[in-house]
């Protein structure tokens, strides 16, 4: 049996960004994917990888029958397999797990697919691995259903208005997530409160002709990546912020690429108090295929690194001592795990003097329209454990920010 990636291709439901090789949990535990078998190579089956023990280990579980290409599986906290098919007009969830020689099967349930054609896909895992969620878009609103976890299947948890994608986790609970939101046109980031029913609220409001995306963020320290052609009109760009913090989102020129698409896959955790040395890992994509990319904010450069054999692409993980660790499958290795030491680490730079190559707000102050005092991208939440996000804007200081 030879287990091969998934090749890369667009993820409609990503806001249009390559799709990773496999799903890891947020722990880092666990992993998932959907692997090749047979002679030609042309039966697929989930597959799921035990990254936390000695060695890396895969345990096959297939089916009665194939799984299409475009089965979603996605790693749960305790080492079963969650997986999303459609058939029948219904996205269909059930949980599986090793049993013996076989495959275990639980259904959970099913989602009837809109008469009007509106797709549903899974969330990246949740923090705890002990619910799933996913998003189901429709023309003008989209639902948030809890597909695992719940007591009676799949659950109607809120429903948004507007056209949702992306998903990003900003807290180790499960409670705040963010997505991107498309209404009249233009994409803003939003909150969504699930121990307050789904109420949502704005995150990220650089600028009002703008689109703004939330790719990454790391909730020990705060960072968050973000995508946004403010500073540059019809074409995105990469940045970085801190929630929390009253400087403005940056924009590094390390992190613009010529003919290149960077995507964030993974941020260095328990950097609690130092977001500016939390390491970044990047996927880069470019003519002659794809690479990994290391920056820190605190440094004015990525260092690029080839991809090792078989990675499968997109996928890795940091830990918080700061090594990379990028799952690999080759005919020879069908599941390993290539341990990248992170170069170059970062010193005590000031992350202020690490800003001085990076655009900041379009205006300036004194021009029309421009405030001159930062906006604070906290608030008070009633529960102080649990501190909300509020809208994490691009404050007008200079165009380049120095100390």
């Amino acid at each position: 049996m030879t287990a091969c990636a998934i090749e890369p291709s667009a993820d409609p439901g990503n806001g249009g960004g390559p799709r990773a090789g496999c799903s890891i949990t947020a722990e880092g535990a666990y992993a998932a994917r959907l692997a090749r078998s047979g002679e030609g190579g042309d039966a697929w089956f989930p597959e799921r990888w035990t990254l936390d023990g000695p060695e890396p280990y895969a345990v096959p579980l297939p089916g009665n029958q194939p799984e299409e290409p475009g089965t979603e599986v996605q790693p749960m906290g305790d080492g079963r397999v969650l997986v999303h098919r459609v058939a029948a007009g219904r996205h269909v969830f059930a949980l599986l797990y090793p049993t013996g020689p076989g495959t275990g099967e639980l259904p959970l349930g099913a989602v009837e697919c809109p008469a009007d054609g509106s797709g549903l896909r899974l969330l990246p895992p949740v923090p705890g691995g002990e619910r799933a969620y996913a998003l189901a878009t429709g023309p003008r609103s989209t639902v948030l259903w809890q597909v695992a976890g719940g007591a009676f299947g799949p659950e109607r948890v809120a429903e948004i208005p507007g056209r949702c994608a992306g998903g990003v986790w900003l807290d180790r609970t499960g409670r705040m997530l963010a997505v991107d939101r498309e209404t009249g046109g233009r994409v803003k980031a939003v909150v969504v409160d699930l121990e307050r029913g789904g109420e949502v609220s704005p995150l990220l409001q650089i600028a009002a002709d703008s689109d703004d995306r939330l790719l990454l963020a790391d909730p020990d320290s705060g960072l968050v990546l973000i995508g946004s052609d403010a500073p540059s009109p019809g074409r995105e760009r990469l940045g970085w912020g801190v929630l929390g913090s009253t400087l403005p989102v940056r924009f590094p020129e390390c992190l613009r690429l010529p003919d290149c698409v960077m995507t964030p896959f993974a941020v260095q955790p328990g950097q609690v108090l130092t977001p500016e040395r939390c390491a970044v890992a990047l996927r880069v994509d470019g003519a002659l295929g794809s690479w990994v990319g290391v920056w820190r904010p605190a440094e004015r450069h990525v260092r690029h690194l080839p991809a090792p054999e078989g990675w499968l692409t997109g996928a890795g993980l940091w830990t918080p001592d700061g090594e990379l660790r990028l799952p690999c499958s080759t005919p020879q290795s069908p599941c390993g795990v290539a341990r990248l030491p992170a170069p170059g680490a970062a010193g005590t730079t000031d992350v202020r003097d690490a800003a001085d190559t990076e655009e900041s707000a379009p205006g300036e102050p004194g021009e029309p329209g421009a405030s001159d005092t930062p906006t604070d991208t906290t608030t008070p939440s009633p529960a102080p454990a649990q501190p909300r996000p509020v809208p994490l804007q691009q404050a007008p200081l200079a165009r380049l920010v120095t100390k």
